[in-house]
Order: C-alpha cells, then structure tokens, then sequence
C-alpha cells in the first residue's frame, strides 16, 4: 500500500499539519524539520527523489565506517533498534555499518569491545552501562579521534559527541503520575522492576518514579524493586514470587524489558486486568499486552528516530558539518492509540 501523510507524519515525529506544510512548501517549520519530513517522505516513498529538495546527511567522497555496541539477549527494543540501524544504513550511500552484540551485563566485556575499535572505526555508537571500565574506554576512543554517541542511556563525563534518547527521569515521573492516577488515593503497594541499574538510563527511571511519588501521591507504597536482566523467564520467576508475597499488589513498573513474563505471572495469578501495569516501548509482545488489557500503559522511545539520529550526528560529525538534532519525545501508548508498524 503506499504510504499516507499520516504515516509520514509518524515516522518523521512530527505532526500531520506540519508535513503538509513542508510538502506544500509554506514557512513555519524549522529548516531541520523540513530535512527529516522530506527525507521521511521520499524513505517511503509518499515523494520521489526530485521533490526532496536537501538530503539530510550530506555526501562524501569518502566511504564511512561506523560500529554500534548493543546489548545482545531478547530485550525486544534492542533487536528492533539493531535491525533500524542496520535498514537505515543500506540506504545511504558510502556508509557501512557493523553491530557488536556484547552478552550479558557486562561492563568488561563491553570495555573490551570498545578498545578493540581503536583504528577500526570512524564513529561508534554505544548503549552503556555506567561503569569505570566503559569510561575509560570512550575516552580512549575520542582521544584516538573516534566519534562516539551514547543511545538510550547516557553516561557522564565521558567525551561523547551527544546523547541520542529520551529523558529517561522524566519517563519514570510520567510512569508514576500514570499508576497515580490509575490507583486513586487510597492506600497501595507498588512494584518496581528494572533491566539493571548500571545502565543509567534505568536508574534514571526508578529516581522519577519514586521522586513524584514522594512529591504526589504519598499513599503510594513501593515494596519491592527487582532487577530482572531484561530476561522474560527470571521476569516470569520474579513476579510470580512477587505477587505470591503481596497479593495486595496494586501496581508495577517495569522499566526495562521482561514483560511477557511479567504478564504471564499476572494472567497464570488471575490478575492481569487488576493490577496496573506499566512499561516501556511499543514491540511485538507489549502491542498484544495491551490489546487484552494486561498492560495498562507503554511509555515509548522511537527506535527508528533513535537509529536515524545517531547515523546522522556521527555522520556530520566524522565529516565536520553542522546538524541540528531531532530527538525522540515521550509517547505515552493506550490500547486506544497503538501505531501501526
């Protein structure tokens, strides 16, 4: 089927209004905007290559190397923002792109990929875990010349060129004002799951959760907070014991990946529907959770926004141009609005 402006709209990040501004070429969109709209509208296909006035990345002569270091495992949004960055790069001429898959939690392993780049790469794109290790493996990295940009979760005082993602605090807040108005005001227990706390992006979503429950909705009670390595069958394990210790339980949080096993736990219980539950990132697993009600809401980061950014910013960077960024923003997915894929 082709492709409508309300999927250009969607993929572009922007609303409807404005692609119809940038196609009928009227002002009152930002010169970056009107990049990523026609770059999404000719991608595809809504626009053909002569109405695509300015290419969002410029061209060189000479051909780019870029390597990315992701999370290997079944964490759905990893696999989906590998296979985006992968799809994208095919489509941009001169640009070669590689995938590290770095097994387990594993900050040493991940420090190894890392210098094992030096004299290897252009630009390196990384979801890192907070570590001594990776710090000093980034900045080994810059200091050889190698652009370097953290995707998803940032780490601080490391010489990245920039930080492709969503502010994960104010996810974890808007997760909490979320299960606030869900519950009500009465008395509860709250339930915190997370991939792992070394990657700050994680921690960053526990410190909002429970900064605007504290500030909000004091009769809030967080009970347990659990890591859960992004793996769906230690998920499954956990909340099973979870909900078997509080079967008052009111409400969980998972701020990572995990929840088909998070779900199975409450469906096998009999309380999928009656406790709330909220995640992270639209995927295959929680567009189902949500269509039979076990989820109550996703708060989701665009893997394609995130993927196209952290191409475009090594890219401008390895070649000294200027780039106006266009970051991912905070949707928050019902069972009423789910995007089609």
């Amino acid at each position: 089927m082709r492709a409508t402006l309300i999927d250009v709209a969607r993929e572009a990040g922007v609303s409807p209004a404005t692609v119809d501004r940038v196609l009928n070429n009227r002002s009152g969109v930002r010169s970056r905007t009107r990049q990523i709209v026609l770059e999404t509208a000719q991608r595809l296909g809504y626009i053909g290559d002569e109405d695509a006035t300015s290419p969002a990345v410029p061209r060189s002569a000479e051909a780019l190397n870029l390597h990315f270091a992701l999370p290997a495992g079944t964490n759905p949004f990893m696999k989906a923002l590998r296979l985006e960055l992968e799809t994208q790069a095919k489509s941009r001429a001169g640009l070669t792109v590689h995938v590290e898959a770095i097994e387990g939690f594993d900050p040493d392993a991940l420090a190894r990929t890392l210098h094992s780049l030096n004299g290897k790469t252009q630009g390196v794109g990384v979801i890192a875990l907070d570590h001594p290790t990776v710090r000093e493996a980034i900045r080994s990295l810059s200091a050889s010349g190698v652009k370097v940009v953290t995707i998803a979760s940032d780490i601080l005082h490391v010489p990245r060129i920039a930080y492709v993602g969503i502010d994960n605090r104010a996810a974890g807040r808007l997760a909490g004002f979320l299960v606030k108005r869900f519950v009500g005001k009465g008395e509860a227990k709250v339930a915190l799951f997370a991939g792992s706390l070394a990657y700050r992006g994680h921690e960053e979503r526990e410190m909002g959760f429970r900064h605007i429950l504290n500030e909000e909705a004091q009769n809030l009670h967080i009970v347990e907070m659990r890591e859960m390595l992004d793996d769906r069958e230690k998920a499954y394990a956990e909340a099973c014991a979870l909900l078997d210790r509080h079967p008052d339980l009111a409400a969980i949080y998972n701020v990572g990946a995990g929840n088909t096993g998070i779900a199975k736990a409450l469906k096998e219980r009999g309380r999928s529907g009656d406790v709330i539950f909220v995640a992270h990132d639209v995927t295959a697993g929680t567009r189902e959770l949500l269509l039979d009600g076990t989820l109550d809401a996703v708060i989701d980061q665009n893997p394609r926004v995130e993927a196209r950014e952290a191409l475009n910013i090594l890219t401008h960077a390895i070649q000294g141009t200027a780039y106006e960024g266009h970051l991912p923003r905070l949707q928050v997915i019902f069972k009423e609005n789910i995007p089609e894929q």
